[in-house]
């Protein structure tokens, strides 16, 4: 499910830490890897012969820091927009998962500081796993799905059951947040899904996958009940679906209405305190 892994580099913060960790999955070891640094344009020949050589010396240093099979990584070394090229490069290389350092930055920041990896995220429909530069990457054991009724948890979903798969001691924590816009908060509560609801459907296939699994519920604003619940429940991954409300027209352009406004994965993205993958509907 997951073959081909774009892991882009700048030099700075966990990417490179996250795929390390990824690759200790039983389900993962076997994945190519394509290691990319952008360089941006610079206004003279010199400066950009410098940031060229810069960006070399970035790209050794990942790949040398990743220690992986030779046959299993290569690297790439353009000049451009970032974010323009890290979505040409997953297109190019049908890439199956994209990973991304991230500073966390809340919605009107990443549009002013033009955020790489909130504008991928916009702009790409492939699965994205963002670090956050002030986390602590962890081996995955615990994974968290938000999960409802709609396709893209469903996709999240089957991504974690093929992560945690041979993963000795991996549990899947489905946490299902009865929203409360007042933000009254509730314990967290184990419970024990009726067989046909959507949470039971996803344990049973979690149990055909022999992947141990845990139901919690909560209630309360859903993108800080997710951010507490993963933090509470010490999940080490948490992946969430988001559905893509853009028409088809609309797909090369970003949603300002997602960046602006109060988007649940756009918070959770800013505020989860472990790295969180997130997924389309269409991934």
């Amino acid at each position: 499910m997951i073959e081909k892994i774009l892991l882009a580099v700048s030099g700075l913060g966990h990417a490179e830490e996250m795929l390390k960790t990824l690759k200790e999955l039983p389900s993962i070891q076997s994945a190519k890897v394509t290691v990319l640094h952008v360089v941006s344009p610079q206004s003279t020949a010199a400066a950009m012969t410098d940031k060229w050589e810069e960006g070399g010396k970035i790209l050794a240093n990942a790949i040398q820091s990743l220690n992986l099979d030779p046959s299993q990584v290569s690297s790439i070394l353009r000049q451009g927009d970032p974010k323009d090229v890290v979505c040409q490069v997953a297109e190019e290389m049908d890439a199956d998962l994209i990973i991304m350092g991230s500073r966390g930055l809340k919605r009107l920041q990443s549009i002013l500081s033009n955020s790489v990896s909130q504008y991928v995220f916009q702009l790409s429909s492939r699965p994205m796993l963002l670090v956050k530069d002030d986390i602590y990457v962890k081996r995955i054991k615990r994974a968290m799905v938000a999960i409802d009724n709609s396709e893209a948890a469903t996709n999240c979903l089957n991504l974690a059951l093929f992560l945690l798969r041979g993963v000795t001691g991996g549990q899947l924590i489905l946490a299902n947040v009865n929203t409360d816009l007042g933000g009254k908060l509730s314990g967290i509560t184990d419970i024990k899904p009726e067989k046909n609801s959507v949470l039971g459907l996803a344990v049973a296939e979690a149990d055909k996958q022999n992947v141990a699994v845990r139901c919690v519920s909560s209630s309360g604003k859903p993108g800080e009940e997710i951010c507490r619940l993963a933090e509470e429940l010490n999940v080490d991954l948490l992946l969430l679906g988001s559905p893509d409300r853009r028409p088809s027209i609309a797909k090369s352009f970003v949603d300002l209405d997602r960046l602006i406004g109060a988007s649940l994965s756009d918070y959770v993205r800013v505020n989860a305190t472990c790295p969180v993958l997130l997924a389309r509907t269409d991934a």
